[in-house]
């Protein structure tokens, strides 16, 4: 069974977020148990404005390759130059490696993501 940490919210994509002024974006740890050893991980740059739903980055595994979507509109605040340089920091604790940060442009997308709860029923 996955790690779900019930302070975050989730995507049905297997993206966690992290809601404050600014969110804290990855990706969960059932997805990475499906990935395998992450060996890329493609981000935006800081300043870019992503749509809730569109693609924002690739995760490049032993795998496959798999597109990250944005769980929110808003734009990128930061990005986590520690994960583009050492992807397998993503296989080794998944919530503390995030991706990007999102500024939100409607915050009301954010309580629109599944909870902790839903997200575990999801994956059954």
């Amino acid at each position: 069974m996955s790690n779900v940490p019930s302070d975050l919210r989730y995507t049905n994509d297997h993206e966690w977020l992290s809601p404050g002024p600014t969110c804290k974006v990855g990706i969960t740890a059932f997805a990475v148990e499906q990935l395998g050893d992450i060996t890329l991980v493609d981000l935006p740059k800081v300043g870019d404005a992503v749509t809730k739903g569109g693609r924002f980055g690739t995760v490049e595994s032993v795998k496959s390759v798999s597109d990250l979507y944005a769980p929110i509109s808003g734009t990128i605040a930061a990005v986590n130059a520690e994960v583009s340089a050492s992807p397998e920091s993503v296989n080794a604790d998944p919530y503390a490696a995030w991706m990007v940060e999102i500024t939100p442009s409607d915050p009301g997308e954010v309580e629109a993501l599944l909870d902790a709860a839903a997200y575990q029923a999801l994956l059954g």
